[in-house]
């Protein structure tokens, strides 16, 4: 039975050749970690990690200081740097309807230490009404520190309209951190156009690269608190975290081996270009959304017609989602995902928070007659499901 994966908002769990020969190659001849020593390998390795937030820095549209591109774990962990670091007891924090449970999470733990949150609802296509952002930052003349957007629903795929809600923000002095893990390598990221003043990012999902790799971008001027303490390789005389970055928020042995199967997956995105990526992936959604429609016991729940990355989230009648997970893995080779995808934010604006749903998503490995046996094997579930 042939494998297709459908589940690249998950994990890129096919990876391009040369992610694999660059992790290899790194244990094989380096081996060392940045920045600890001023020997050839460490020095070797050193390079490799500035090759690499150049790289980032590029595909997020910065040309400032790369350094200002720090390597966290995953974006959970960007994410959690960026609000307990930037937010203290007394602030005041917005997030969104549709945010992942790596934002919800710390925003509900650090209620208990005088945080307050608030949560902006969006319709099912990601729309907001610019109004009641207005009065959630303003707070009654208490603006909030900081708004928390999802550059793209992990549940419905749909893309935020990020740029007039930063720019609202900015006019109450309110920092805007973009959660980009759905973005980053589908989508173009551009920080001087968004205006955004913090992004997180993944590694493992649309940059194609291993597990344990993401980051987190901070523009100059923002004050973000380390959220670990310890070691950074230089400036070891002080007892506080350096204040110069990446070492300010890089405490720690960093994960050199990921980090050289980053460097080479962000290389063969740009190669690539993201603009091509996301032609290619929109085409593959296309013909699966064809395909889908025209299945009477499908209810497609991603929006469409909006402006998206490749996900499309399903309900197939008398099916549960879960057990429709496993019969399309078991009977036909399709790994997809199933449940609240850890945003139930979005799954009760969907009406599914009960159920949960089938997502599917496309990556850079999806070819179209993948999209074609999946559609086949849907008619099929159709079919004994009448």
């Amino acid at each position: 039975m042939t494998e297709i994966y459908l589940d690249y908002a998950a994990t890129s769990a096919v990876r391009p050749p040369v992610v694999l020969e660059a992790i290899a190659g790194y244990l094989a001849d380096i081996g060392a970690t940045p920045g600890r020593s001023g020997h050839r390998r460490s020095l070797a390795a050193g390079r490799l990690a500035l090759r690499c937030r150049k790289q980032l820095a590029e595909l997020l549209g910065y040309s400032g200081d790369p350094g200002r591109v720090t390597f966290q774990l995953n974006a959970t962990h960007a994410l959690n740097v960026a609000i307990v670091g930037t937010l203290r007891p007394g602030d005041r924090v917005i997030g969104t309807a549709f945010d992942h449970n790596s934002v919800r999470r710390p925003l509900t733990a650090l209620a208990r230490r005088g945080v307050s949150s608030e949560t902006l609802e969006l319709s099912a296509s990601g729309e907001t009404d610019l109004v009641d952002l207005r009065d959630l930052l303003s707070g009654a003349g208490r603006p909030a520190r900081l708004l928390v957007i999802p550059h793209a629903s992990n549940v419905t795929g749909t893309v935020l309209p990020v740029k007039p809600m930063v720019d609202l923000a900015h006019e109450f002095d309110t920092l805007v951190l973009l959660d980009a893990a759905q973005t980053m390598g589908h989508f173009p990221v551009d920080v001087e156009d968004l205006g955004v003043d913090l992004v997180a990012f993944s590694g493992h999902k649309g940059l194609a690269g291993p597990q344990g790799t993401g980051g987190l971008w901070v523009r100059e001027g923002v004050e973000v608190e380390p959220l670990l303490f310890g070691g950074t390789g230089g400036d070891s005389g002080p007892p506080e975290m350096p204040a110069t970055f990446p070492d300010h928020l890089e405490a720690g042995t960093q994960n050199a081996p990921g980090i050289a199967g980053l460097a080479a997956a962000t290389e063969w995105v740009l190669a690539k270009g993201v603009h091509e990526r996301r032609r290619e992936e929109m085409l593959l959604k296309s013909l699966l959304l064809e395909g889908l429609r025209r299945l009477p016991s499908v209810r497609i729940l991603s929006a469409e017609g909006a402006e998206s990355v490749g996900i499309v989230t399903l309900l197939l009648a008398g099916r549960d989602p879960g057990e429709l997970a496993m019969t399309l893995d078991r009977d036909y080779g399709i790994q997809t995902r199933a449940g609240l995808h850890c945003a139930p934010g979005a799954h009760r604006v969907l009406g599914t928070l009960q159920t949960g749903a089938l997502r599917l998503s496309v990556g850079w490995a999806t070819t179209a007659g993948e999209i074609e046996q999946t559609i086949d094997a849907f008619k099929q579930l159709d079919i004994i499901g009448t």
